[in-house]
């Protein structure tokens, strides 16, 4: 009756591989939902322009010196933003590359195994 599912024995490991992906699942469903909440900080112009961003991405904030805020240089503090919002953004997926890597060889997985996230 069960000869095609490779007898009882089988059906242990099945068990074992479903509990183990539940519980990869619900690390990394916490992994995720700390990313959203960690926040990183990104500079540009020596630092007269700074930019906080979550890990997955959202700026949440941006600190701008005030001795670059002359009218005259306004295209100059809007390239500043720019450049601190992406190197936030770089350190946020820099973060969350590290984390992942993690988390897989915790889970006894290749380094650079990619996981759906």
């Amino acid at each position: 009756m069960l000869k095609g599912l490779g007898g009882l024995a089988g059906l242990g490991d099945m068990g074992k591989m479903m509990k183990a992906a539940q519980e990869m699942q619900g690390k990394l469903a916490e992994m995720q939902a700390e990313m959203a909440r960690t926040v990183v900080t990104g500079e540009a112009g020596a630092g007269l322009v700074k930019a906080r961003v979550t890990v997955k991405g959202e700026v949440t904030g941006l600190d701008i010196d005030p001795s670059i805020l002359v009218p005259s240089e306004k295209e100059v503090i809007e390239d500043l933003i720019l450049a601190a919002i992406k190197d936030a953004q770089g350190r946020g997926a820099a973060r969350q590359a590290e984390e992942m890597r993690r988390m897989t060889e915790s889970l006894g997985l290749p380094p650079d195994m990619k996981l759906p996230f």
